[in-house]
């Protein structure tokens, strides 16, 4: 696709780059975006969106990519290499950031290439540059070579620390020297010029043993070289041109060794570039609601909520579309309504889009295969009209009319202005007839009744209009799709005080067919405001009887839950029942007689019968209890579905089924669970799943069960979806222990303060086991049983340390 020079002023896209560029973290991003042109066709688009998916995906998944902020662009520094031959340290120095950010972005892209293969586009620009890191390694982090660059470059520096010592050894007693002393301003030995001197007064000039090697910046005192260090200063001189020689020795070897990558380090920089500009890009997303549009195969755009950068906070969100069911949009409507905005909004998601970025617009916006986009905006409000400003309009719709196609996407701003309204309306429905004619996507605004009556009559034409409020005499900006607008100059008028008299010589003046035209408008648009007041009240009592609906299944929740508890604590005082009745029974056989056991035998045998009966009964009830609250559909789970385990909200994996067990995965760690607690997760929490942050360190958490197992958790979930409470009432310990660690460790890890641990009141097993292993879990403050209200001894609540 391209962008027309005009469309490219006209729209400002450079004013737009810039507002990305802020969002860049260094100047190779930055870069990327000056000039930025538009991609070539439909493939280079779905490229360019695939690989912003996958990096997008990546920093959901694991963060941002590895990057260092003190990196900057580096292809300037071969043009000035190939003239001078040598670069600075400083300059070697921050090609050896970028190759150094480059084998870590290398690393982290390789690593996740199996999950986005797109990630391959940037790697094939990320080389080895293994030889060249090492062979800058001599380079300090200040840009100077170590002592380490060569064995020559270590003699001589060696050498001169010896010198600088013994001449500060001679200079300080100097300094010290009583006869000396009174002639100096400062008793400090300094170096002007290369030279180690001293700072002596005016007057003592003559008198001072030595030879004067500058001035200093007042002219009240004179830097003077003491003749007893001027052997070591010519010494350490020498010293320092042969340092100075070797070092743009090396530094000419390493500049050469970096030309002959010259090639690959620009890649790396352009591929480093675009990964700083998708971090850009992703800021836009995730701050500005800016979305990636889908893309069609025919051109056209259908924009949702789309808003114009360049007003900020302030834009209206507006819904607009073209080529679907019409090829041409006309939008009428007053002065500084938006018409515009609106025509630019559209041109501007549409270029960025083509650009491969995402758009200032709503989730589902769409563009389709574009060619070209041409531009004849101009704003007759702020340019009076006059024949040279109409001669500009002609010649830049004449270069569009001579480079439209069926794909070109037209703008054209107040189609029809700068000219006599009669000839200029004419004129605007021969252009647009022309560009129906070739099939163009046109976006066109206008005041001009006859382009409106074109509009309305006109098939692959549609009309729109910006709202305006007549009577505060101010617009909405929002956009109105298949009515035409009015003008209203003449309503605008009246509510501005013009005389009544001037205004009935006006609507006088108006033809009858232009008079018709607009009340004909004015209608519409009346019917179009009682259509959408009657949606709204429509959209209110849906939403009424929503939160009817809501509150019912809420209270049916609430009763089911209270029905469901007082049946269970029903079969429990039932079973315990049972186990005391059946104890009781067999401690009395033990004491029995040998003829009275037969009896008693056919009569416990009777009982056990009964008391098995009731069992079998509390088991069928609390398995439909489990059915009731868990099974969300008849479908029986199968391995590999998402999972949640009863009263808790961590989705796991179902690897297995084994005789009504379950073998769930969470992350790492595995664990057996009764099927009957389990239930399919939802959609909401399947999504959650899929967007978790980075997996914990390696180093994980250890999970022991109440049997002395241990599993080791290398990488658990992350803390997304965590209640504050968890469920383990009904389960053994086995079951119970190692879910109940991830859960404490994934609340940990979500900020609570607390949280509550549901074990049941029972024996007191599964309660022992709970404070047992909070007393052995380092991030855990204290714990404490249930007060009044919380649950009692029936739950206790874990205090995280802060």
């Amino acid at each position: 696709m391209i962008i027309d020079d005009a469309a490219r002023e006209s729209l400002e896209i450079s004013k737009i780059l810039d507002i990305i560029k802020r969002d860049c973290r260094c100047d190779l991003g930055a870069s990327l975006l000056e000039g930025k042109a538009p991609l070539r066709g439909a493939p280079e688009l779905r490229a360019a969106r695939e690989l912003f998916g996958a990096v997008e995906s990546y920093r959901d998944k694991y963060g941002d990519l590895p990057w260092n902020h003190k990196l900057a662009a580096v292809g300037y520094l071969f043009d000035e290499a190939r003239v001078s031959g040598m670069l600075t340290g400083s300059e070697l120095l921050s090609i050896r950031r970028l190759l150094r950010g480059a084998a870590r972005v290398k690393e982290a892209l390789t690593a996740a290439r199996h999950e986005w293969p797109a990630l391959s586009a940037l790697l094939k620009d990320l080389r080895d540059f293994s030889r060249e890191e090492e062979a800058l390694a001599v380079i300090e982090d200040d840009g100077r070579l170590s002592d380490s660059a060569s064995e020559k470059l270590g003699r001589i520096r060696l050498g001169m620390r010896r010198v600088r010592g013994e001449i500060r050894r001679k200079g300080q007693n100097i300094l010290s020297d009583p006869a000396i002393a009174p002639m100096l301003r400062e008793r400090v030995l300094t170096l002007r010029n290369g030279r180690h001197a001293v700072l002596v007064r005016q007057d003592a000039v003559t008198n001072f043993p030595g030879i004067v090697a500058d001035r200093s910046g007042s002219g009240g005192s004179v830097y003077m070289e003491p003749h007893a260090i001027m052997a070591l200063n010519n010494e350490h001189a020498v010293m320092a041109e042969d340092e100075n020689a070797e070092e743009r020795g090396i530094l000419r070897k390493l500049t050469g060794r970096m030309l002959d990558r010259e090639n690959a380090i620009l890649d790396a920089e352009r591929a480093l570039g675009t990964v700083d500009l998708f971090y850009a890009l992703s800021e836009k997303v995730r701050r500005d609601k800016w979305h990636v549009p889908l893309v069609a195969n025919r051109a056209k755009f259908d924009l949702k909520r789309a808003r114009h950068p360049l007003l900020g906070d302030a834009a209206v969100p507006i819904d607009i579309s073209c080529g679907t069911d019409f090829r041409i949009l006309v939008v009428t409507g007053p002065n500084t309504g938006g018409k515009t905005v609106a025509l630019e909004t559209a041109g501007v998601c549409v270029c960025l889009g083509w650009m491969g970025f995402p758009i200032p617009a709503g989730e589902n916006s769409e563009i389709g295969n574009i060619d070209g986009v041409y531009a004849d905006i101009g704003d007759e409000q702020s340019v009076e009209q006059n024949l040279s400003t109409f001669s500009a309009h002609i010649a830049r719709v004449k270069r569009i009319l001579g480079a439209a196609s069926e794909n070109s996407l037209i703008l054209l701003d107040e189609l029809g202005a700068g000219t006599d309204p009669e000839e200029g309306s004419a004129l605007g429905v021969a252009i647009l007839d022309a560009l129906r004619g070739r099939r163009s996507l046109v976006l066109a605004t206008t005041h001009h009744n006859p382009i409106k009556r074109y509009a309305l009559a006109c098939p692959d034409v549609e009309s729109a209009s910006v709202e305006f409020d007549v009577d505060t005499l101010s617009p909405s900006y929002r956009l109105l799709m298949g009515i035409p607008g009015r003008s209203n100059a003449l309503l605008i008028a009246k509510k501005l005080g013009m005389p009544g008299h001037v205004l009935e010589r006006a609507y006088g003046a108006i033809e009858t067919r232009e008079a018709n035209m607009e009340e004909m408008i004015g209608e519409l648009r009346e019917k179009r405001a009682a259509i959408e007041r009657e949606s709204g009240r429509l959209d209110e009592t849906r939403a009424e009887i929503e939160r009817e609906r809501a509150s019912y299944e809420a209270e049916l929740r609430a009763l089911n839950e209270r029905r469901d508890k007082i049946l269970e604590e029903a079969d429990k005082k039932a079973l315990g029942i049972v186990k005391n009745a059946e104890a009781a029974a067999k401690s009395l056989l033990k004491t029995m007689t040998s003829s009275d056991r037969p009896s008693a035998d056919r009569h416990l045998g009777l009982t056990k019968k009964h008391f098995d009966k009731i069992r079998r009964q509390a088991e069928t009830r609390t398995d439909e209890r489990m059915e009731h609250r868990y099974g969300h559909d008849n479908r029986p789970l199968e391995a590999g579905e998402n999972v949640v385990a009863a009263d808790t909200t961590a989705v796991g994996v179902l690897e297995e089924i084994q005789r009504g067990k379950a073998v769930v995965s969470y992350g790492a760690a595995r664990m057996e669970l009764p099927l009957k607690m389990l239930r399919r997760a939802t959609g909401e929490e399947n999504k959650s799943l899929k967007k978790a942050g980075r997996a914990a360190k390696k180093s994980g958490v250890t999970l022991q069960t109440g049997s002395g197992s241990r599993v080791k958790i290398t990488s658990p979930p992350p803390p997304v979806g965590v209640g504050s409470s968890i469920m383990i009432r009904g389960m053994t310990t086995d079951e119970a222990m190692p879910m109940t660690e991830l859960y404490l460790d994934r609340a940990y890890r979500a900020g609570f303060g607390e949280v509550s641990v549901i074990h049941g009141r029972g024996e007191g097993v599964l309660r022992r086991e709970v404070q047992y292993l909070c007393k052995r879990l380092p991030y855990i403050d204290g714990f404490r049983l249930g007060g009044e209200g919380e649950g009692g001894f029936g739950v206790t609540i874990v205090r995280f340390k802060k």
